[in-house]
């Protein structure tokens, strides 16, 4: 039996076919998701609770991202500001990093590895027992009823639990600050308030905002196109939360070089 290597080598265009392929679905599949959700009739009440089970449920599990993203960045900034003497200076690094990088990422992985494997299950589960197809059958429009919902929650809940994240995480910069190295809480919170400034406040929420829609966009289109049988509720989750992660890190590097072109 031969590698599977060799026919990754073997057949590269069939491959580049197949991503195009996709990439090329998902954009029309994105297309009639935006477009439905600026033509009623609206889904308010489903909105609502969805961003109840999103937002209110994804809170504790963003705080601990937060809370431990803070610890441990405060005690690496202590061992780096040591080398230089400037470790009075703690609050500006943690600032600056949380609001610009890891408050954003890492709070829209753990929605999506929370969040967004659920949609993509849920909406899988739903495909497999052919209730799409009975939404379709009776005249509904399963893009308005099941995925603008859940879209509409992911956008703009992100970015509410984004400033939660970067909250807690400011916190536990300033208990490492506090009690390692004993700086006053004053001289801290001024330190990171000083970097808090309105371009990278509100750079930091509108990645959020963008981390929300590729949350939302990328676990429904994997829940809507599962394959048939037990199995393809779990391949549509585990590509669900692969797709969402590196949709993250690929369009948080091109905001960051945006941002740094134009704001920062």
């Amino acid at each position: 039996m031969k590698n599977p290597a060799f026919y990754l080598v073997r057949n590269p265009l069939q491959y580049l076919l197949t991503f195009f392929t996709e990439l090329g679905a998902i954009t029309s599949f994105t297309k009639t998701a935006v477009l439905s959700a600026f033509f009623p009739p609206y889904k308010r009440s489903i909105t609502r609770r969805h961003m109840d089970e999103i937002g209110v449920g994804s809170l504790p599990i963003v705080t601990l991202t937060g809370l431990f993203m803070g610890l441990v960045l405060a005690l690496q900034s202590i061992v780096e500001l040591r080398n230089i003497g400037a470790t009075s200076y703690i609050g500006r690094p943690i600032g600056t990093t949380v609001i610009r990088e890891l408050g954003p990422v890492l709070s829209s992985m753990m929605v999506a590895a929370r969040a967004g494997s659920a949609i993509a299950a849920e909406l899988a589960s739903m495909s497999i027992n052919e209730q799409i197809d009975a939404f379709r059958a009776e005249g509904s429009d399963p893009i308005k009823k099941l995925v603008e919902p859940r879209l509409v929650a992911c956008t703009f809940t992100m970015p509410l639990l984004t400033a939660i994240c970067d909250c807690v995480a400011f916190v536990g910069g300033w208990i490492v600050a506090h009690t390692v190295i004993q700086i006053s809480s004053a001289f801290y919170w001024d330190s990171v308030l000083e970097v808090l400034t309105p371009a990278f406040v509100w750079g930091g929420l509108l990645k959020a905002l963008v981390f929300g829609f590729l949350i939302g966009i990328v676990s429904c289109y994997s829940g809507m196109k599962t394959g048939f049988g037990s199995s393809g509720v779990g391949e549509a989750t585990t590509r669900a939360v692969v797709l969402a992660a590196i949709s993250i890190l690929a369009f948080d590097f091109l905001l960051t070089k945006l941002f740094i072109v134009t704001w920062w």
